[in-house]
């Protein structure tokens, strides 16, 4: 039986899924600094990217109480202000929000609203709900029903999470679609007997030789192609 057949709902993560997160970061951080050369961007955007990672991991082992995405990116906004040598507020509060203005990729809107014509399609991220809401207006990112992870107050792969998608889908696991381009997010996912679809991104977390995802394509066009036609 052809799995796509028994999707009842589509669950998309966000944050380098459907928008460029390293490279919009790396741009924010640009302008805040226009006169730094790449190799200092570069060393910026991995401490950001480190702080980021590095809370969320302490959030998600309990060593640290949550905190929401806006509250971790102000944190790494003020890490890369103190590295650079940045002091002006306003620019500082400008990088603060960096999230809010990512930049969609370029399939990434079109394919969206294609599934969405054939399934009921869902945010799952790890924005926070003020995030969330800007982010899609700015991205052109229009979902059914768009959740953030801080309603769970944890962060993937924290079981929680997940469970939202499946609460809001109100539908067993096994027809519902979770699509990411980090395959540690579809393995949480996959724990729920969640089905799971890798998309390659270029700045995604890739599959190892051990994972078994019900689909793996190149782009979200190619995914729709697969999923959306008769």
């Amino acid at each position: 039986m052809d799995r796509a057949n028994n999707i009842e709902a589509i669950v998309f993560d966000v944050l380098g899924t459907m928008v460029d997160e390293p490279g919009s970061l790396r741009t924010a951080i640009r302008n805040a600094l226009p006169a730094a050369d790449d190799m200092t961007i570069d060393q910026l955007l991995t401490v950001w990217q480190n702080h980021v990672a590095n809370e969320q991991q302490r959030i998600h082992e309990g060593t640290r109480p949550y905190a929401n995405s806006d509250i971790i990116d102000r944190e790494a906004a003020h890490h890369v202000a103190a590295r650079s040598g940045l002091t002006d507020p306003d620019t500082i509060e400008q990088l603060a929000t960096a999230s809010q203005r990512m930049k969609p990729w370029n399939d990434s809107p079109t394919a969206l609203a294609s599934l969405a014509a054939h399934f009921p399609v869902l945010a799952l991220t790890h924005a926070s709900r003020a995030c969330l809401l800007r982010l899609n207006a700015h991205a052109g990112l229009r979902w059914h029903q768009a959740l953030s992870a801080e309603d769970a107050q944890a962060y993937k792969p924290a079981p929680q999470v997940y469970q939202l998608a499946l609460n809001a889908a109100q539908c067993p696991p096994q027809h519902v679609l979770m699509v990411a381009a980090h395959a540690w997010d579809l393995r949480g996912a996959q724990s729920h007997g969640i089905l799971t679809a890798y998309i390659h991104r270029p700045t995604g977390n890739p599959p190892s030789k051990t994972d078994t995802f019900n689909w793996h394509t190149n782009n979200l066009t190619e995914l729709t192609h697969v999923l959306a036609t008769p």
